[in-house]
């Protein structure tokens, strides 16, 4: 359904509703500890393009932290990408000198 036609999508194209639930879920979803740290999950990846991603990070001035790939905390469809999870790779960066 586009969203201009949703039912709870209030006439001023504000709609506290969905705002209010949205902000529920985000809440009760379970906080990564790396982004506690300073760090921003980048992306899931496996060779060759996760190394070449990687070096691009570096090269711009960022400090990289390759994880394993959790399915859990994707968003999206990751159905094929769990049929080979231990071949995958989470990118994770953060400015360099913004250590804890």
């Amino acid at each position: 359904m586009p969203w201009k036609d949703c039912p709870l999508r209030a006439e001023n194209g504000r709609n506290s509703r969905a705002f209010e639930l949205t902000v529920r879920i985000r809440s009760e979803m379970p906080v990564d500890p790396l982004v506690l740290e300073g760090w921003e999950r980048q992306n899931s990846l496996d060779e060759p393009r996760l190394s070449e991603v990687a070096e691009m990070y570096r090269e711009i001035g960022f400090e990289v932290r390759i994880e394993p790939f959790d399915p859990d905390k994707e968003s999206g469809c990751t159905e094929c990408m769990k049929a080979s999870a231990e071949k995958y790779k989470t990118i994770y960066t953060r400015r360099l000198g913004t250590e804890d």
